[in-house]
């Protein structure tokens, strides 16, 4: 089976970012960790990639140059349990410089984008009654950080 790695471009950051994103997600750690040798084109004995898992999924953090920056354009999406789970993850991604957005995205303090979503959401978005999904992307759509309580309170609006 194919492994798709997401390889996060960052300036010199790359080791410190992957051992943040260790705090955040459960089940994770570094599995590799390269340097920049003579030959360049950074300095000898910077850090090029830091290879490492999240939750057990495969990530390379790169320090590739300031040329390039994350946009919105690519996203992580975190599935969450329950309430409990969004407010970790959003407190946690948010904190020492995070940035949050609408409908449960956020930009971590690099850069990166996540967005954070209860299942719960789904689950409502899904719903066979047109009405209830509708009231439900109507509540979503103005919130920063969703709500499960909210988001079931619209559905259940008549």
């Amino acid at each position: 089976m194919t492994t798709l790695t997401p390889c996060l471009w960052f300036d010199t950051e790359a080791e410190e970012a992957a051992n943040f994103y260790l705090t955040v997600f459960p089940r994770s750690r570094i599995t590799g960790i390269t340097h920049y040798g003579e030959a360049g084109p950074r300095p000898a004995d910077m850090v090029l990639t830091v290879e490492f898992e999240l939750d057990g999924n495969p990530f390379t953090a790169l320090n590739g140059g300031p040329e390039f920056r994350f946009t919105e354009a690519v996203s992580f999406q975190i599935d969450c349990a329950d309430q409990a789970e969004v407010d970790r993850y959003w407190d946690a991604l948010t904190a020492d410089g995070g940035e949050e957005s609408m409908c449960g995205w956020l930009k971590d303090k690099y850069g990166l984008s996540w967005q954070v979503v209860p299942r719960r959401l789904v689950e409502l978005l899904s719903d066979p009654d047109p009405g209830r999904a509708q009231r439900v992307m109507a509540a979503m759509m103005p919130m920063r950080r969703l709500v499960v309580a909210d988001l079931e309170a619209a559905a259940d609006a008549s």
